[in-house]
């Protein structure tokens, strides 16, 4: 993994505690949270105050995560929202901490100026060994304090003011005034400077948990799912109208087909398809030659060609039906017949524009797991897994493209792979491109209805 940690592709954007001070306070919450400290004077956190090198110092990386359910979080500064969230449990708990702190960034940032922020994302669910726990799981809320109960003592002395204000005796009453004192003394001027963290609740419906080898759970839509990547028999009896495995390709498509949660590459708005197909060719083929010895370093568009020209007897299906889609959508070649039974139809799709695109997009980078860059960006836990079983000339590959071709301009290659524009009426042409896809679909045997 060193040529990942090295490019910034792994650990990347942690925050670095190293001051006296944020080490005193991030021990007095892991102590708060845990009972345990650490007696490390510098290591690295991540948005929910996980560290690595912490982890490895108690020989026990879910420190902040006990049993995979219900996160902690150790708050030291506003800037941890900048930083990845490390071995998550739930392809939520990100979204969460992040809006969190965006929503409670003023006061996260006043209450962290002289302590630090420690809380929980609860649920309640509080051990998942039984797989149908995973959909007793219906909302998240946050609970967070400094480790001096600030925030509860600012909700005391509110009120306390309200009542002096409002009771005609308060002002006869010595042990309320002293108590006011005493909490004002402790959190400042309430009234002017509120220290308050808002309440939020999400709901959890739709989501991703690396429990039970990985689960996509989607509850909302019109038709409920679950999709599993290990076997879906030790499951059991899921308490949800269908069960699917990774294999089961034609019916996951159906799925997302009847749900409108997928759309054509070739039909999205305000995207290069030809450049996006053409990009996810490369990686099938260089996964198909990197464990021959051949040397990728510096390849270019014209080496790419080459070497699919040399090794024609590796090149897979998946490579040439892409191919074909690209002829198609550039000169009006023959319409490729790619069903959900061919090895190239999850690579043409990607999520529609609703709310559960983000979970859509991992799920395809899991079905697609040779296009890497998608597999990077949207599901990093499996694409580290994968990567430890690559040649190192697939590995060297791949860290240098990600660097020199996505870590420049993250927010840019998220918009051109992912974004959605307002639709426009296409020029017509010799080829009506979203004329024929709206008639036959994208998919050949999955059938419109």
């Amino acid at each position: 993994m060193k040529r990942l940690i090295q490019r910034g592709l792994m650990f990347g954007n942690l925050f670095h505690v190293s001051s006296p001070a944020l080490v005193e306070r991030y021990n007095r919450a892991l102590k708060h949270l845990t009972g345990k400290t650490t007696q490390l004077t510098d290591f690295h956190i991540d948005i929910s105050g996980y560290a690595p090198e912490v982890g490895e110092e108690l020989n026990d990386h879910l420190y902040l995560n006990h049993a995979g359910v219900n996160r902690q979080f150790i708050l030291l500064s506003t800037e941890q929202k900048r930083s990845p969230l490390l071995g998550a449990k739930f392809s939520t708990s990100y979204t969460i901490l992040r809006q969190f702190m965006d929503q409670n960034e003023a006061q996260l940032f006043a209450l962290t100026a002289r302590d630090a922020v420690a809380g929980e994302l609860v649920n309640s669910v509080y051990d998942i060994t039984d797989p149908q726990r995973l959909f007793d799981i219906r909302s998240v809320v946050i609970e967070a304090d400094t480790t001096q109960g600030t925030v509860q003592s600012a909700n005391t002395l509110a009120k306390k003011v309200d009542r002096f204000l409002q009771d005609e005796d308060a002002w006869f009453d010595d042990v309320l005034i002293a108590e006011m004192i005493t909490l004002a003394g402790e959190t400042g001027d309430v009234r002017r400077n509120p220290v308050a963290l808002k309440h939020m609740e999400f709901a959890q419906e739709n989501f991703w948990t690396a429990h039970f080898g990985g689960v996509y759970i989607f509850q909302s839509s019109g038709r409920q799912a679950a999709i599993t990547s290990a076997p879906k028999e030790p499951l059991g009896d899921l308490p949800i109208t269908r069960t699917y495995h990774m294999s089961e390709r034609n019916r996951i498509a159906q799925f997302l087909e009847d749900n409108g949660m997928v759309e054509p590459i070739v039909k999205a708005r305000g995207v290069d398809a030809s450049a996006i197909l053409r990009q996810k060719m490369d990686f099938i083929l260089i996964d198909a030659v990197a464990g021959k010895g051949v040397d990728l370093s510096g390849t270019t568009r014209r080496d790419m060609r080459r070497l699919a020209r040399e090794h024609s007897g590796l090149v897979p299906e998946s490579y040439k039906a892409l191919g074909q889609l690209v002829n198609w959508a550039e000169h009006g070649g023959a319409w490729p017949k790619i069903d959900s039974a061919h090895p190239a139809y999850f690579y043409t799709l990607r999520a529609a524009d609703t709310a559960e695109k983000d979970l859509v997009n991992m799920l395809l980078a899991e079905l697609c797991p040779q296009d890497v860059r998608q597999l990077f960006i949207c599901h990093k836990e499996l694409f580290y897994a994968t990567y430890a079983g690559w040649s190192d000339s697939k590995k060297e590959y791949v860290a240098d493209y990600l660097e020199r071709e996505y870590q420049v301009d993250k927010a840019g290659a998220r918009a051109a792979l992912f974004g959605h524009e307002a639709g426009m009426e296409p020029a017509a042409g010799p080829w009506d491109r979203a004329d024929i896809v709206e008639r036959v679909g994208p998919w050949g045997a999955v059938r419109r209805r």
